[in-house]
């Protein structure tokens, strides 16, 4: 009879927990579940946001807290779960960083708190509680992890990115006023 490992068992509780909630937010933006938009209304809010393509932006937000979060609780493809979580919570952080970093008055706070922890457990890996222990780690080698957390990176940099230049963009030069006059 093989011993319970509290690590495993923390890893299991945190995986499930976060991959939950990542999980019901995603679903909110794809399926309009939990009393969220859907991909219409995810893909207005988008638009408002300043992400472009809007809908683009919805479907890939939706699929990385959904997918990532499903994976994540499950404990398959881990490294490459967490990081489209992360990738996908740098871009919440994105939006909510000019609010300040409390949750109560829309700042950063909670995004940054699951994109922190979906890295944590994709670097860290699933443990034995898991997928990814069943398959023999096939999805979770020291190469997945890099290349997951690369590509996240990379997605990530350059979705914040054009967002930004877009806001410079919209955004009156200096004296002038929005409505183009001086």
């Amino acid at each position: 009879m093989t011993c319970i490992n509290r690590r495993d068992l923390g890893l299991l509780v945190l995986r499930v927990g976060t991959g939950a909630v990542l999980a019901a937010h995603g679903t909110q933006k794809l399926a309009g579940w939990f009393g969220g938009g859907g991909i219409e209304g995810t893909t207005a809010a988008m638009e408002a946001m300043g992400f472009h393509p809007p809908k683009h932006s919805a479907m890939a937000a939706g699929l990385g807290e959904a997918g990532g979060g499903v994976l994540l609780a499950l404990g398959l493809a881990t490294p490459a779960a967490g990081a489209a979580a992360a990738g996908t919570m740098a871009g919440a952080v994105a939006v909510h960083a000019p609010a300040g970093f409390f949750a109560t008055g829309g700042g950063y706070e909670y995004p940054a708190f699951l994109g922190f922890t979906a890295a944590a457990i994709g670097l860290t890996g699933a443990g034995r509680y898991s997928l990814d222990h069943a398959t023999g780690h096939v999805l979770d080698r020291p190469w997945v992890v890099a290349l997951a957390f690369a590509g996240s990176a990379l997605a990530a940099a350059a979705v914040v990115g054009r967002r930004a230049k877009g806001q410079e963009d919209e955004s009156p030069a200096e004296g002038e006023h929005a409505d183009g006059s001086a």
